[in-house]
């Protein structure tokens, strides 16, 4: 397996897994397939606030992706790296594909303060994943407003 920063070949793979992401039950609700194609644009155009990584088969085909978004953090006193969007193709889970990928974040951002991320109820396997890597529950309740489109 290869770990990778996303490249414009995987446009049609990360549109695609992005809509499977959001009919999964690691997230609360789906997205307009809009916001993935932004996403991907600001990704192919360099920014300082999104990663992507791609994780690659033994065949070179595309597995797994993993957003993250960059952002300071006066509380962690550094740079906090979101763990946004991991979504690891149903016929390679339980193989150590997120692992790895938590790993290679780790390992690209090294002097980040801090490592955060979100986990639904509904996904006890992820959250089990988290737990043994050492991420630890903040109790925190998250509010939003969204910009009405």
């Amino acid at each position: 397996m290869k770990i990778r920063t996303i490249e414009a070949r995987d446009r049609d793979y990360f549109l695609a897994a992005v809509d499977a992401f959001y009919h999964s039950p690691a997230v609360c609700h789906e997205i307009p397939a809009r916001n993935a194609q932004a996403t991907f644009d600001l990704l192919m155009r360099g920014t300082p606030y999104a990663d992507c990584l791609i994780a690659e088969d033994d065949t070179g085909a595309p597995c797994a992706y993993f957003l993250l978004a960059l952002t300071w953090s006066n509380e962690a006193g550094g740079l906090c790296v979101w763990l946004e969007e991991l979504m690891v193709e149903e016929s390679v889970r339980s193989h150590g594909i997120g692992r790895q990928m938590i790993a290679a974040a780790r390992a690209k951002y090294p002097d980040a303060a801090r490592f955060r991320l979100e986990v639904t109820d509904e996904n006890p396997r992820a959250a089990a994943l988290y737990r043994a890597l050492g991420f630890e529950p903040l109790e925190y309740r998250q509010m939003i407003i969204d910009r009405k489109v």
